[in-house]
């Protein structure tokens, strides 16, 4: 891959100091969590979310700024480069496996557009009330969609990614769940994973519901005990509860823009809004089935009508007082993803001041952060403990 020149450390000036980095730095865990393996291979007896290291490195999608997301060379660089925890998104098939994909619409994150033996299944649906045309993983079997071949989803922004098209299928969850557990047993402690549940009310309407079978396998790789290295995330509070009632598995509530209210408050009638959730009264509600919130970065530290950083929330602090750990999303290195105060340059796509930016979300409390590039993200996290 080539690098791009924007006044900041080139990619593979990156990739470089970071696998050396994390591993001078003592950045990939400790002989005690080796030794607390038990059934299920690497799967549980880890400890517990305070076992992780603060601030928590979240490979979003895997390390999805330098592969296509949500395949298992993202995942693989994402351990390799040292993340401390591995994101999925979890949709279902038409046959009900759970599969990883960000959104259950395929049509930029494959090449199903070239296969025309599925040129029939394009079609427009109504998603938590938006309308979307393309391929979903709903209308193909399991092994139809092992037919495809995973692509990289922003191209524009990421050209250098597009050199691993079509490398990688799509992973099933027990597929990833089996590399985790290779994985642990060969670095000698678990490998944490970060999983999402998506739209589960709309699947759920299609008797796709995802929290019973992500539970069962769970259960069935031991990572279904309060001590799992494994956090459940969802946008519907009604799904991290339903969870709750499946697994003792860590949880956590992603809430989006203040105005916005969770696809699941819609279908019932609640009223609430993020920004009701975030109030301290809200704060104790998630707490009560819940150890911890995944906010925008927005609610952290809100920008200007310029996109500049102003003054931080309350809301680590409220939510720390409820004693809910906080990992904010997402933090990526191109420009055009950052806030306007850590642009350089011109180019949209090039590397801005992002350590500048993390040394600004880290000095408010946060616990971790999802990150496309968890290289930069562990030495920003070396910078800010003073190692």
């Amino acid at each position: 891959m080539t690098e791009r020149v924007t006044g900041t450390p080139g990619r593979r000036t990156l990739l470089g100091a970071a696998v050396l980095g994390t591993a001078a730095l003592g950045l990939t865990g400790t002989a005690a969590q080796a030794a607390e393996r038990g059934r299920g291979g690497s799967g549980s007896g880890h400890g517990s979310l305070r076992d992780l290291p603060v601030p928590t490195v979240i490979g979003h999608r895997g390390a999805s700024g330098y592969r296509p997301e949500h395949t298992l060379g993202s995942y693989q660089l994402a351990l390799d480069l040292g993340a401390h925890v591995v994101e999925q998104d979890l949709v279902p098939t038409k046959d009900g496996h759970l599969v990883c994909r960000h959104e259950n619409d395929i049509t930029g994150t494959t090449d199903v557009a070239d296969h025309p033996e599925f040129v029939g299944r394009r079609t427009t649906k109504t998603i938590d009330g938006v309308s979307y045309t393309g391929w979903f993983t709903e209308d193909f079997t399991l092994a139809e969609l092992k037919t495809l071949r995973a692509t990289e989803r922003i191209p524009g922004n990421r050209p250098d990614n597009t050199l691993y098209d079509g490398r990688w299928t799509v992973p099933t969850f027990e597929e990833v769940l089996r590399w985790a557990d290779k994985e642990g047993r060969k670095r000698g402690k678990p490998v944490w994973l970060y999983v999402e549940t998506k739209h589960p009310t709309y699947f759920r309407s299609l008797g796709l519901g995802l929290e019973e079978p992500l539970a069962r396998l769970l259960r069935r790789y031991g990572r279904d005990r309060r001590t799992s290295p494994l956090i459940l995330q969802s946008f519907e509070p009604g799904s991290i509860q339903r969870l709750a009632r499946l697994v003792d598995t860590p949880r956590v509530v992603l809430l989006s823009g203040p105005t916005s209210r969770p696809w699941d408050f819609v279908e019932a009638g609640d009223p609430r809004t993020v920004a009701d959730l975030i109030k301290p009264a809200g704060l104790k509600w998630i707490a009560s089935y819940a150890q911890g919130i995944g906010p925008t970065l927005d609610l952290i530290i809100p920008k200007d009508a310029s996109g500049r950083l102003t003054r931080p929330t309350t809301l680590v602090k409220d939510a720390h007082a409820r004693g809910l750990r906080l990992h904010p999303y997402t933090l990526r290195n191109e420009n055009s993803f950052l806030p306007a105060d850590f642009r350089r340059g011109t180019d949209p796509n090039a590397y801005g001041d992002v350590f500048g930016a993390y040394a600004a979300y880290f000095a408010t409390g946060i616990d971790g952060i999802f990150t496309d590039h968890p290289d930069t993200a562990l030495l920003a996290a070396a910078d800010f403990n003073g190692r």
